[in-house]
């Protein structure tokens, strides 16, 4: 695989509170692998306090691990496009709905700007869904983004096929090898995992 040394990531996270425990050893990977993490992140990650912390912890702890100022306004985001390019944009977690506006090309959060401007630049987003909703409504929006030039999906599966069927999350521990390959413009195969079976 490619070296990230040097290479600079925008790392978005969107309001999928839970998930973030998996995701942030994934943000250090990064950091230790040389490359530069611009955090980015969604007006809800910043002002929602849930059971799994504050939101202004968070947005803390990721300014610690990467050495950056968090990205926390759409007119900060921009900029991302022509003139401070990234070389990969991820979204880990990326909830439902904030997975159905990038589907529709609605860019209202700051982490949604970030994936706009980097698509502008034809370069590559990788995406983490935790998302209740895969196999339902948001099924469409899924295999729209799926079907979109630029776009990868770290594999993700079924979290909890029995009491959440139509839930999908994806397997954050693939990460890193997500975007060494979508940075040579693959996808990381295979994407469908039997996620559920990761935490017996």
């Amino acid at each position: 695989m490619m070296s990230l040394k040097g290479k600079r990531i925008g790392f978005g996270l969107t309001g999928s509170h839970c998930t973030y425990d998996a995701v942030f050893p994934e943000i250090e990977k990064l950091v230790q692998a040389g490359a530069e993490v611009v955090p980015v992140v969604s007006y809800t990650v910043k002002s929602t306090d849930t059971r799994f912390g504050n939101g202004e912890d968070w947005v803390k702890r990721i300014e610690d691990l990467t050495g950056n100022k968090a990205i926390d306004s759409i007119v900060k985001a921009e900029p991302l496009g022509p003139k401070m390019p990234l070389d990969c944009m991820v979204i880990a977690p990326l909830t439902g709905v904030s997975m159905s506006k990038f589907a529709n090309a609605m860019n209202d959060s700051p982490v949604l700007m970030a994936a706009k401007a980097t698509l502008r630049n034809l370069k590559p987003i990788v995406l983490g869904i935790s998302t209740n909703d895969a196999l339902g409504l948001n099924g469409v929006n899924l295999m729209r983004l799926m079907a979109t030039k630029h776009i990868y999906f770290i594999p993700y599966g079924q979290d909890d096929p029995v009491k959440k069927p139509n839930s999908m999350v994806a397997r954050m521990t693939m990460l890193m090898e997500t975007v060494e390959a979508a940075i040579e413009g693959k996808q990381i195969q295979p994407v469908l995992v039997e996620r559920f079976r990761d935490d017996v």
